[in-house]
């Protein structure tokens, strides 16, 4: 019983740990994330703790060599990451980094768009602080006055995506825009986005030929076992291929 019980110690504290490992490194992402100065409210709510302990947590982020400016009251930023290994870029690159991801921010559904912010504010903390100075003051910038015509389901984008990378086929319900429904298998090979809608490229085994399906006429699509992994990269040779040919 003895041994048991201090296995269970041992067990209570590894959990302890992890949890406070996992939860640094949350708070690390959210200092990296929010506009600066950061307040301890802000980032307290965001790891699920109180104020208390929220500052102590800063100190611990602080001992193991990050670098957080800031204090009580005022709020708090990170000049320096050391989990991150540094970057240097050109303004010109710095320009098309903050504009090409302003893009999926304002484009891009739900979970796409906060990849994009998070992917800005990882290579943000990446910089010095005379880049990053340059990011928070970019002159080009997206501006989209109002929203796309369509509006597609961000959970069929996101099972559409997870289906293209693990490369197996999908069921889909589709309604064309004379409204008759069909039923059918593909193979999802890339999203495109246009100005005015997403497209799906795809190789429909209905019509045993390549089709471009608007995702906002997707009812619903339901992954199903099969692999079309070997004729993946063949497939978009072959489209391409038509391409050039008309």
């Amino acid at each position: 019983m003895e041994v048991q019980y201090g296995k269970s110690l041992l067990s209570t504290s590894v959990s302890i740990r992890m949890a406070r490992s996992d939860r640094l490194l949350r708070l690390l992402q959210a200092i990296r994330t929010f506009p600066p100065p950061v307040t301890a409210a802000t980032l307290a709510a965001e790891t699920g703790v109180s104020e208390r302990t929220l500052y102590r947590d800063i100190n611990s982020l602080r001992l193991s060599g990050v670098l957080i400016e800031g204090s009580p009251g005022y709020g708090y930023c990170l000049t320096e990451d050391p989990a991150l290994p540094p970057q240097n870029f050109s303004r010109l690159e710095i320009e098309a980094l903050v504009l090409g991801l302003g893009y999926v921010r304002s484009r891009g559904d739900t979970a796409l768009a906060e990849a994009g912010q998070l992917a800005l504010a990882k290579i943000t903390a990446t910089l010095p602080e005379r880049l990053q100075r340059q990011v928070a003051h970019a002159v080009l910038k997206v501006y989209r006055p109002c929203p796309s015509a369509e509006e597609s389901d961000d959970l069929i984008l996101s099972q559409i995506r997870e289906a293209s990378w693990a490369e197996v086929a999908l069921d889909m319900r589709y309604q064309s825009a004379a409204d008759q429904r069909t039923e059918r298998r593909i193979y999802p090979l890339s999203v495109v986005y246009l100005e005015e809608t997403i497209m799906l490229l795809a190789w429909c085994t209905l019509r045993s030929d390549f089709r471009m399906f608007r995702v906002s006429r997707i009812l619903d699509v339901s992954s199903c076992e099969e692999s079309f992994q070997p004729r993946r990269a063949a497939l978009l040779r072959e489209y391409l291929q038509k391409l050039s040919n008309h």
